[in-house]
């Protein structure tokens, strides 16, 4: 197993779901809650090509292939982290736009907080 590589895809994938969740938050801001849910999609993809990188991380380990714990993993797995963090909170903040957003003011492309 290259494991620079599977560390690279962890904080990649991570990273690229941390991002769509933090963009779906922008689109639901806005009401645009189409876009909003498939950002998260996008970010629970991504997430779950992160979490395959992880366990394959992981089962190399067990495996006795990984001697020594590096930066660069601990890196991959603080960026894991904080996507799954996120992500979560994207979902909390996109139910609470929906309740709050008035009836038929759905994508107005504005931004009703500022």
């Amino acid at each position: 197993m290259d494991m620079e590589k599977a560390t690279m895809q962890l904080i990649v994938n991570s990273g690229d779901a941390r991002s769509k969740a933090m963009e779906a938050i922008e689109s639901a801001k806005a009401g645009d809650f189409d876009d909003a849910d498939q950002k998260i999609q996008s970010a629970d993809e991504a997430l779950s090509k992160a979490h395959e990188s992880q366990a394959s991380i992981i089962q190399a380990e067990a495996a006795g292939e990984i001697k020594r714990m590096t930066l660069l993993m601990a890196h991959a797995q603080d960026h894991l982290m904080c996507a799954i963090a996120i992500l979560d909170v994207a979902k909390e903040f996109i139910a609470l736009y929906r309740k709050i957003q008035p009836s038929g003011s759905e994508k107005t492309g504005g931004n009703n907080s500022k």
